[in-house]
C-alpha cells in the first residue's frame, strides 16, 4: 500500500491485504491450526508465524511503519527479547538509552551476561551519550521515544545518522508514540518495535508485539523467532486486526484529551511536576513538534510531596489503577510499583522515577469528566 495513504485508511482498507477470495467488510476468523494454503509455495507451521490471518495483518503493520516487512509476536517483550537476540551474540555490545521500558532493561540486565553479551546504558537519550558507549564490539543501539515513564523525547535521526556511521543497527521502542504518531523509518531507524497490545490493541483484551523493518531484518529476525516460538495464536490475530482499524481515530482522540489534561495538572497547586512532550515547558518540546505528528496520549505527573500517591489513586473514580496502558478508558499507576518496578532504587533514582511519580493513560471520555475526577481525588486525598 502506498505510503501516501492516510492512516485511517491503512488501518481500514481490506481489499489489498486480505484474502482475495474473501468480499465482506469484516476479516475471516480461521478457528484452526492445522490447514494448509495451497497458494503459499512454503508450507510452514502455524508456530512459524504463520496462522491464518497473520500474513494479512503483517502486510497492515508494514504499511502503517512505512517498513517492506514485519511480524507479529506474542507479546511486546517477545518482539523485544528477539529482536535484540537476532542481532547480537557473545561477545557482542549493545547500547541502551538511560530510560527504558523496566522490562527492557531487566531483559539486559537479568539475562544477558548468560549469553556473553555486554551492555551499556547512556547517561541520558541524546546521541552523543549514546555515542561515548560505542565500543569496537557494539552491535546495536537501542532507543525508546517517548521514553517510560517519563516521556523523553530522543532524536530519531541523529541516532539513526550515528548508527549508519558505525555500522550498527538501529532500534526503536515505538509503543508510546504508536504509528498514529511518529514513524521512525522515515527517519532512517532500522528496526522498529511495538507492543501491540497498547495502541494498536487499544482494548485491554489482548498481548501482543510487532516488529517491522527492511525485508532482510525481518528474516534475520524470523529465523530467531521460529525458535524462540513467540507467534500468536489465530484468535488474537483476529481480535489485533479488528482493533487497528480504529487505531486512527482512537489514538488522535486520545491526543486531544492527554493535551487538555496535561495543561489542567501542569496548572494546579497541587501538582508538583508534569511530563508530556506537548507541554511548551517540556525540555523536548521542540524535538516533538519536529518527529511527531501528535503527542500522544501519555503523561506522568508528580503531586505535591504533602499528598499521598496511593492513596489519591484509590479516591479515583472514573480513572481506574491498571497495569497495562492506552486502552480506550483512562488508567493510572505507579511506575515504581509496577512497569520500572524490577528496577533496583537506585536504578530507579537514576532514571529520575519518583515514588510518587503516577503514569497516567489518557483515554477517550469526555477531558471535562477526567478533569473532574483528578479535582475531586486530590481533594481528596488533602
Amino acid at each position: 500500500m502506498s505510503k501516501t495513504k492516510g492512516i485511517n485508511t491503512i488501518c481500514t482498507h481490506i481489499g489489498e491485504l486480505e484474502d482475495k477470495e474473501f468480499k465482506g467488510a469484516v476479516s475471516p476468523l480461521y478457528m484452526s491450526t492445522s490447514y494448509a494454503f495451497e497458494e503459499v509455495e512454503t508450507k510452514r507451521y502455524p508456530r512459524y508465524f504463520n496462522t491464518p490471518n497473520q500474513v494479512a495483518l503483517a502486510r497492515k503493520m508494514t504499511a502503517l511503519e512505512h517498513g517492506e516487512a514485519s511480524l507479529i509476536f506474542g507479546s511486546g517483550m517477545a518482539a523485544v527479547s528477539t529482536s535484540l537476540m537476532a542481532f547480537l551474540k557473545a561477545g557482542d555490545h549493545v547500547v541502551f538509552q538511560d530510560s527504558l521500558y523496566g522490562g527492557t532493561s531487566n531483559l539486559a540486565t537479568e539475562e544477558f551476561d548468560k549469553f556473553g553479551i555486554e551492555y551499556s546504558f547512556a547517561k541520558d537519550a541524546k546521541a552523543d551519550s549514546l555515542k561515548a558507549e560505542i565500543k569496537e564490539n557494539t552491535k546495536v543501539i537501542y532507543i525508546e521515544t517517548p521514553s517510560n515513564p517519563l516521556l523523553r523525547i530522543t532524536d530519531m535521526e541523529a541516532v539513526a545518522k550515528l548508527a549508519k556511521e558505525h555500522g550498527l543497527v538501529s532500534m526503536i521502542d515505538n509503543t508510546f508514540a504508536s504509528p498514529v504518531n511518529q514513524n521512525p523509518i522515515d527517519f532512517g531507524i532500522d528496526v522498529v518495535i511495538h507492543s501491540a497490545t497498547k495502541y494498536m490493541g487499544g482494548h485491554s483484551d489482548i498481548l501482543a508485539g510487532t516488529v517491522i523493518s527492511s525485508e532482510e531484518n525481518i528474516e534475520r529476525i524470523f529465523q530467531m523467532a521460529k525458535n524462540f516460538g513467540g507467534s500468536l495464536s489465530d484468535y488474537t490475530v483476529w481480535l489485533l486486526e479488528r482493533s487497528i482499524k480504529t487505531m486512527g481515530i482512537r489514538v488522535k482522540a486520545q491526543n486531544e484529551n492527554a493535551m487538555k489534561l496535561a495543561e489542567f495538572l501542569n496548572s494546579h497547586a497541587d501538582v508538583s511536576n508534569v511530563y508530556y512532550p506537548g507541554l511548551k515547558d517540556h525540555p523536548d518540546h521542540e524535538l516533538a513538534k519536529k518527529q511527531m505528528k501528535g503527542f500522544g496520549g501519555m503523561l506522568s505527573f508528580e503531586l505535591d510531596e504533602k499528598l499521598n500517591a496511593s492513596q489519591f489513586m484509590k479516591a479515583l473514580q472514573l480513572i481506574k489503577p491498571s497495569m497495562s496502558l492506552a486502552g480506550v478508558e483512562s488508567t493510572i499507576l505507579l511506575p515504581s510499583k509496577t512497569s520500572h518496578g524490577l528496577l533496583s532504587e537506585e536504578g530507579r533514582k537514576k532514571q529520575g522515577i519518583k515514588d510518587n511519580l503516577l503514569r497516567f493513560s489518557v483515554g477517550i471520555e469526555e477531558a471535562e469528566d477526567l478533569i473532574e475526577d483528578l479535582t475531586q481525588a486530590i481533594n481528596k486525598t488533602k
